[in-house]
């Protein structure tokens, strides 16, 4: 169930309202029914797995906390991390392995059938597996108490508005909420209301306007030569974004409607002045889940130069890995984890401050994890590299490589009089997200447009339900990250 589907706007509304009229202490049994609900509409099968992996960490978090004795509770953990890796692997890197080991051995003329199962990745697996992950490591470190009530454990797992995209709830966060008890707050409501509006926007307006654009190039990206390869790499760019933080929007918005709060998954990436404030504002959950359960525990920054830089690197390519069964991936985390490492340097040799901020140092930060993008959306890294070295081509003659780049548009029957004003639309969206961007870095945008007068603000929602309604015909587009 998409969340820009009918069926959810259907579906929210009666979650909402079973939610509000039943008693308190039941309220977490609606919770549970309807996120299995709604993860049963994507594949009843798949089901299984979510429960396996919820039972076997549930059961290997009482055990640990009630013995004594290290070695088993290593054990307990050991074997919870085991089976949840690989449920993981299986699904998801079973076929990237057999088919990277035989195109290895073919190199050396080795002969070797190539052995692949058609599998189908269920969705949502890398942040439920990952959500389980913290939680029995957590227990095993002491920083939570196991949880004695299944139901309850299980509706942490897999609470339906973050369940498939994240944010990957910490269990400090969300497992005491799910136990609470709650009470309706109707200004609470409103705000959740507006977030999910604001999602709508960026998903449907932005993200969704600009695939068709996108998918063209990059699919046959070989066909095509200087400006449209620009052109979709720059859409592309904020396609990525509007899908992503758009989701992590509408997840946290539709939480609040039922009083919990999850934490914030992006805070205006673009508007970053390195690589590493880029990654403190980007996909938060993620990156702080790596920083806490691989970079430290490797060692972090406390075993000197060499080795911090080593844990970067291997954070990095470990977190493109994680985005994908590709070596596209697992390029594009190596170069975050290079740009990471040169920037130390470059700071630690030249004395800058890495806290210091400049149009200067936000623009060459826009423009490394743009290029990088190229990595993360190219089908292969011969397509990437071609992209990265061709997308240019051509820009001596401005007016020729304008002309030529239209003209590859109209050949693929992307640029009809209709489609260029969506297009011209769609970039008239970009600069409104990138104003909000901009201003919420000094204060909520949603608190400053409610202290204007009624007319108003009323205008500009009525204008952004307009833009999301007449952006919704153009098509329905699943989320980039379901594929993770």
């Amino acid at each position: 169930m998409l969340f820009n589907s009918n069926a959810f706007y259907v579906f929210l509304p009666i979650v909402f309202t079973i939610y509000w009229l039943i008693p308190a202490k039941y309220r977490w049994g609606v919770l549970f029914v309807s996120s299995y609900y709604f993860y049963m509409s994507w594949n009843v099968k798949y089901v299984t797995l979510i429960l396996t992996t919820t039972l076997v960490s549930f059961l290997a978090a009482l055990l640990m906390e009630r013995t004594e004795s290290k070695r088993k509770k290593k054990l307990c953990m050991a074997a919870a991390l085991f089976i949840s890796f690989g449920i993981l692997f299986f699904f998801k890197y079973f076929n990237f392995l057999s088919k990277s080991v035989t195109d290895l051995l073919q190199r050396f003329a080795i002969p070797v059938q190539e052995t692949t199962l058609n599998l189908m990745l269920p969705v949502g697996i890398s942040f439920y597996t990952f959500q389980t992950l913290s939680y029995v490591i957590d227990v095993y470190r002491g920083q939570v108490k196991a949880c004695r009530h299944f139901g309850k454990y299980a509706t942490f797992i897999s609470f339906f508005p973050q369940l498939v995209a994240g944010p990957i709830e910490r269990t400090q966060n969300l497992l005491p909420q799910i136990e609470g008890e709650h009470t309706f707050h109707s200004e609470k409501a409103i705000d959740g209301a507006k977030l999910i509006a604001w999602g709508f926007f960026k998903k449907i307006a932005i993200a969704d306007t600009v695939a068709v654009y996108v998918d063209t190039v990059y699919n046959a990206a070989q066909t095509f030569t200087g400006f449209p390869l620009l052109l979709a790499t720059v859409l592309f760019t904020f396609q990525i974004y509007c899908d992503f933080s758009g989701y992590s929007d509408i997840a946290v918005g539709t939480a609040k409607l039922l009083d919990i709060d999850l934490m914030t998954n992006f805070k205006s990436p673009y508007f970053a002045a390195s690589i590493r404030e880029f990654w403190s504002r980007w996909h938060i959950s993620l990156s702080t889940w790596f920083r806490d359960y691989l970079y430290i525990p490797l060692g972090g920054n406390r075993r000197g130069a060499w080795r911090t830089r080593w844990n970067l690197l291997v954070t990095f390519l470990v977190s493109g890995l994680w985005h994908g069964a590709n070596w596209t991936y697992v390029l594009w985390g190596g170069i975050h984890g290079l740009g990471q490492i040169l920037e130390r340097e470059w700071n630690r040799l030249f004395h800058r401050d890495p806290k210091k901020r400049s149009w200067l140092r936000i623009g060459l930060t826009f423009l490394f994890v743009s290029l990088t993008w190229i990595f993360f959306r190219a089908n292969t890294i011969s397509d990437a590299f071609y992209v990265l070295t061709h997308l240019l081509t051509g820009i001596t003659n401005p007016i020729a490589y304008l002309r030529d780049g239209y003209q590859a548009f109209q050949i693929a029957g992307m640029i009809q009089s209709s489609g260029l004003k969506t297009l011209i639309a769609c970039f008239a969206c970009i600069l409104i997200l990138l104003l909000y961007d901009y201003l919420e870095q000094t204060g909520s945008v949603w608190k400053r447009i409610g202290s204007l007068k009624k007319p108003l603000r009323y205008l500009l929602y009525f204008l952004l339900l307009f833009v999301i309604l007449y952006s919704r015909q153009l098509g329905e587009y699943e989320f980039v990250y379901f594929q993770f």
